[in-house]
């Protein structure tokens, strides 16, 4: 989709026609994307991309490329989490601490539509891949750089991981029980929710350029992409002076009942407002219970919550087992779930028949299954078979499809120790 004389190549066609239209056409056919990204935050994003049908090429540091490689669990020295975030992207492996190997890709900048990149704030700076520099060479360049704090601001400076975003946005304070301390969510939430902010952005900034000719700098932090999660505490804090944001535990303090329920094998969630509290006594076999003044109405039900808990689950004991009591509460339209370990919910038919989870074959691991696209668009092309590459493995095509490059001065450069490769 590069186009480096300014003329969109993604037109209005007032006929209704185009050469790009296809009934299995990626919607990311002929973006090319170079990405600067590593561990979790970035890749999560370019993974989308990939997912959606771009040529995402994969620029990895000379010697060891992504630490993510070497991240456990391995097999046959290839790491699953590597495997799950970096399937069919090409590696270009190039030393980015000598000058030859930034005006190596600084080369490459008038051939692509997207950069992506994780660094801390100022080392794309550092090392003259700045927005305003790369853009300089190709102004429909869209550039989106994610990091903990952004690329502005007090706190633009520090270095950040996935929990500190989680303190920092107010997300930790609001996990645990009430009465201890504050608990990080047991996946990366703040990594993985910022790359997808990042992946809807860059939509954006595509639909925009094929309009305006010019590409933009997305700037997305980490701890606002969490904080824009935040669906109470700031406006209600605004309103009330004497609101205290704070961590409700296993159960939901707004309401009553909402929360985690012991069952007779695990854990079950319930969640009723006062349209579904009438299916949950027809489920317990309990109407007295909606003429009850602790439990008739939504403000006595949560002052009398532990109650209402030591009710419902002295009734789910009367089950043999979970699978049980959930039956009966979906005869009654109660809303309600089991609390599924990963492994679990990897197995489960809603899962697999929706394609949430997937396996795919890797040639050093084996069958491995990974979470699947979490978009289902009506029209999608069938789903693409990606295979995840050696460090360096794609050097040689990328340097002769988009710079023409011959066989001798792709040897030079790797005699020179300006790229290389690895084969695991």
């Amino acid at each position: 989709m590069s186009d480096p004389e300014g003329e969109s190549d993604l037109v209005s066609d007032p006929e209704g026609e185009s050469d790009l239209v296809s009934e299995n056409l990626p919607y990311l056919e002929g973006v090319t994307v170079l990405d600067f990204t590593q561990y979790l935050a970035g890749p999560a994003c370019t993974r989308l991309l990939t997912e959606m049908g771009a040529d995402v090429i994969k620029v990895e540091m000379l010697p060891y490329g992504d630490p993510q490689r070497s991240g456990v669990p391995r097999k046959n020295k290839r790491s699953g989490g590597f495997v799950q975030q970096n399937r069919g992207k090409r590696s270009l492996c190039v030393d980015l601490t000598r000058p030859e190997g930034v005006a190596l890709v600084k080369e490459l900048i008038p051939h692509v539509d997207v950069v992506v990149e994780n660094y801390s704030q100022g080392v794309m700076e550092r090392r003259g891949m700045s927005y305003a520099e790369l853009s300089a060479i190709n102004p429909r360049l869209i550039m989106a750089s994610i990091s903990g704090f952004g690329q502005t601001g007090p706190l633009t400076h520090k270095p950040a991981f996935d929990f500190i975003a989680q303190a920092y946005s107010g997300l930790m304070h609001m996990t645990g029980d009430p009465d201890g301390p504050p608990t990080f969510t047991g996946i990366a939430l703040g990594d993985n929710n910022a790359g997808f902010h990042a992946f809807a952005g860059l939509g954006y900034a595509l639909y925009r350029r094929d309009r305006t000719g010019r590409g933009t700098h997305l700037d997305v932090s980490m701890v606002e992409a969490l904080f824009h999660m935040q669906e109470t505490a700031v406006h209600a804090a605004s309103m009330d002076p004497t609101y205290e944001a704070i961590r409700g535990g296993r159960h939901y303090g707004p309401l009553s009942p909402a929360g985690v329920f012991k069952g007779p094998e695990g854990w079950i969630v319930i969640l009723c407002t006062q349209m579904q509290i009438a299916g949950l006594w027809d489920a317990m076999h309990r109407p007295d219970f909606g003429e009850d003044p602790r439990f008739a109405e939504p403000l006595p039900r949560i002052e009398h919550r532990d109650a209402l808990t030591a009710e419902i689950e002295d009734w789910m004991q009367s089950f043999g087992c979970d699978a049980d009591v959930l039956a009966k509460l979906e005869a009654s339209r109660v809303p309600c779930g089991p609390v599924l370990d990963p492994t679990d919910a990897a197995q489960h038919p809603f899962f697999i028949e929706r394609r949430a989870v997937r396996t795919v074959e890797d040639p050093l691991t084996g069958p491995i299954d990974v979470p699947g696209f979490p978009l289902k668009f009506s029209d999608a092309p069938p789903e693409p078979d990606l295979v995840t590459h050696a460090l360096g493995q794609d050097n040689e095509a990328v340097l002769r499809d988009l710079l023409g490059y011959d066989d001798a001065r792709i040897d030079q450069l790797e005699a020179d120790g300006i790229i290389g490769s690895k084969a695991h």
